[in-house]
């Protein structure tokens, strides 16, 4: 079975793209989460997506989300209770343990807000592309910037 990938292939072709291969190998390495609490990821629109976790039995205090460097990073952490002890189940069946939950963000997205509704737990992100790295036209003009330069600056010199 081999465990590492040999991304060597994709730098000789791709340039700037080297931080994938990280991410890829991280993504792939056997310390996996666990199923708990189980989740959904769904597209919005374009730009904006929407994490809802299933956290039937947690309280807003209980939870935290806390977002740095292109992590999620969501919490919940049961209050231990003397009245939880002095409970006989028959059958348990709504886990009421810890968890830790993380998600990997991709470059440019930002946690919008969270809130909760119906046991679960709703996190908007959006993809904001700063206006620099956005697509954009360039018009053809009869001569080049620099031909334009060299001429402003031969009609200075001549003045």
């Amino acid at each position: 079975m081999r465990t590492s990938t040999d991304f060597s292939p994709l730098y000789r072709s791709f340039i700037g793209f080297d931080h994938l291969a990280g991410l890829i190998d991280k993504a792939s390495r056997a310390d996996k989460q666990s199923s708990y609490p189980p989740y959904n990821v769904e597209l919005l629109a374009e730009d904006q997506y929407r994490i809802t976790m299933a956290i039937a039995g947690f309280a807003d205090e209980e939870l935290e989300i806390e977002s740095k460097q292109n992590t999620l990073v969501i919490t919940g952490t049961k209050a231990n209770n003397n009245q939880k002890s002095n409970r006989k189940f028959l059958h348990q069946g709504i886990a009421e343990r810890n968890f830790e939950r993380k998600f990997q963000l991709g470059e440019h997205v930002k946690v919008i807000g969270a809130f909760m509704e119906n046991g679960l737990l709703n996190i908007d992100l959006e993809r904001e592309i700063p206006e620099a790295l956005k697509p954009r036209k360039i018009a053809i003009n009869g001569k080049s910037l620099m031909q334009k330069r060299v001429t402003n600056n031969e009609e200075e010199i001549n003045s």
